[in-house]
């Protein structure tokens, strides 16, 4: 951001919202994300406004505030500014820039995407929307590789579109159904795990027999999405390619993870990167799947609280523009 001469751009703002996210949603490793919305409570995500100002600023405050980098060019926030700069070929105007950061850091709930993309629909909005939605798609994939050390777009996709979405290899992020009366229930354990770390987990090669399997699954989840067959939906809700490799860095997963299908849950395992887990349950089945799941978690010693959550169909969001 550069510096200089302020003209009627002195009382705008814009204040927008970034929704948090499930990654891979099991099966797609990479590929798949959900963005979510809360049933009861407070918002889940982080929230940006952006000002006109003489001189760039830039402010974060919030309950996680203290969990990111002091050095504000390291922040995710202005990451994004750059990223927007780049693809926009020409400086941006001095800019105030603010950062509430609701959501924890390393929590596996899309901390780092809701940053993201917060930030570049807040930044796109005051400029007078330069931007088609495949432009800040780029931008944020671009910004979150600066957070998790590799371009992907399981989180952003959603957290920018909304819904869940199904990135394929040319970057674009497809909506997927998903059935209204199911909840995506979301378990945060007291326990911290950076995607860093858990990408650092993963073999750089798996077998050809893994392979096709987590090709058939990946697949046929996407069909029974689209033919209604939850018995499919059900058989598909798992990690074959990540979770073996990531459960041991988290006390307690399997005895969670069975809890949740004990009482009733489709599937259940890490939300992105984790440490956060989800299960997938029927609206009826969802709160004793979450208080199992918080209840199994006690009983590793690791404190966990839960909320029954719905697709977010919206995605990032302005919240104010005057």
């Amino acid at each position: 951001m550069g510096s200089g001469h302020l003209g009627g751009e002195a009382l705008r703002r814009v204040r927008a919202f970034g929704p948090a996210s499930i990654g891979n949603v099991a099966a797609g490793f990479d590929v798949l994300g959900a963005a979510i919305r809360p049933l009861t409570g407070a918002p889940w995500g982080d929230w940006v406004e952006v000002g006109g100002a003489e001189v760039s600023s830039f402010v974060c405050e919030g309950p996680f505030a203290h969990r990111l980098p002091l050095a504000p060019e390291d922040n995710l926030a202005l990451k994004a500014c750059g990223a927007f700069q780049r693809i926009l070929g020409s400086s941006l105007p001095p800019l105030a820039l603010r950062l509430h950061k609701g959501l924890p850091v390393g929590s596996g709930l899309g901390s780092s995407s809701a940053t993201v993309v917060a930030a570049l629909k807040a930044l796109n909005a005051f400029l007078d929307n330069p931007f088609r939605e495949d432009q800040l798609l780029e931008a944020a994939g671009e910004a979150e590789g600066h957070g998790c050390g590799a371009a992907h777009l399981d989180n952003v996709a959603p957290a920018l579109l909304g819904g869940l979405r199904l990135v394929d290899a040319t970057g674009r992020a497809h909506a997927l159904p998903f059935p209204e009366a199911l909840r995506f229930v979301v378990v945060s354990p007291r326990l911290e795990l950076t995607t860093r770390e858990a990408r650092r987990a993963m073999p750089p090669e798996v077998s050809m027999g893994l392979a096709v399997a987590h090709a058939q699954n990946l697949a046929g989840l996407v069909h029974a999405l689209h033919a209604g067959d939850g018995e499919l939906r059900r058989a598909c809700l798992r990690d074959l390619l990540a979770e073996p490799h990531r459960a041991p860095l988290v006390a307690g997963f399997r005895e969670v993870q069975a809890a949740a299908i004990e009482a009733g849950a489709e599937g259940c395992t890490f939300s992105g990167a984790g440490p956060a887990m989800f299960a997938v349950a029927t609206a009826d089945a969802a709160q004793a799947v979450g208080a199992s799941m918080v209840s199994a978690w006690a009983n590793a010693g690791v404190g966990a609280a839960f909320r029954c959550c719905e697709l977010d169909h919206q995605g990032a969001r302005i919240e104010e523009n005057a």
